[in-house]
């Protein structure tokens, strides 16, 4: 059994080679009885569930043939694709995974989140996270035209560059209390987000930072764990 971790991926149509990357992950990991754990912002922007393209419909084939290799995929939402349901992961039999998740291997605690909570000095994002992610808001979103939705997630993605430039390093980055806190009743830390992949030490504990996947530099720093609870970061080749 090998345990994988990904997050920050951010697969789009306008980004082919970070798709085909994907498809070479998924390929290799095919026979090794995996369970893959998608940390978020797997796509780019995600506008819904029935949204439907070529593109796309590829993506669900390889990983249909993924879990019919006997393999399974779990994901949680990050603030790219927090849009995205359990609808769109039975077309593979994936499992939708609150935003906060633990498990155990091997006697082994772990804690599963995207990251972005954990950046509580970033004031602005978390109040406009609150806002945009409340259920009722996320309903009536769901009701309106695909292009509208389209204009919609445009808009946030460059309003999001925008403060990014604006914005400290230390601002954008994860709060040291948050992460003790998230460390509380866990004995190792995964998330994404930060785009900043390292291991870090918190009181004698594990924080480890799944890197994001970079089409300029051909390159992605996932994590791998045994049943053992072993585990290392590999830096995986986009080719």
């Amino acid at each position: 059994m090998t345990y994988l971790f990904i997050a920050d991926l951010h697969l789009s149509p306008e980004h082919p080679r970070l798709v085909r990357g994907f498809f070479a992950l998924l390929d290799h990991y095919k026979t090794q009885n995996t369970q893959l754990f998608i940390l978020g912002d797997w796509f780019n922007a995600w506008i819904g569930d029935d949204y439907t393209a070529p593109w796309l419909n590829e993506v669900v084939q390889h990983l249909q043939a993924f879990n019919q290799a006997g393999n399974q995929i779990y994901f949680q939402v990050g603030n790219r694709d927090f849009a995205l349901g359990q609808a769109f992961l039975d077309q593979f039999n994936g499992q939708l995974l609150p935003e906060i998740y633990h498990f155990k291997i091997a006697q082994t605690q772990f804690r599963l989140e995207h990251g972005d909570a954990l950046c509580t000095d970033d004031v602005a994002y978390q109040r406009f996270k609150k806002v945009i992610r409340h259920p009722l808001v996320l309903k009536i979103l769901k009701t309106t035209p695909l292009s509208f939705r389209q204009k919609l997630a445009h808009g946030f993605r460059k309003q999001s560059r925008e403060s990014q430039q604006n914005k400290s390093y230390e601002i954008m980055d994860v709060n040291p209390k948050a992460v003790e806190q998230a460390l509380e009743n866990s004995d190792v830390l995964i998330h994404g987000h930060t785009h900043r992949p390292a291991i870090h030490d918190v009181k004698n504990k594990p924080r480890i930072v799944l890197g994001d996947w970079r089409e300029k530099t051909s390159e992605a720093m996932l994590l791998e764990v045994n049943e053992n609870a072993e585990w290392r970061l590999i830096q995986w080749v986009i080719q």
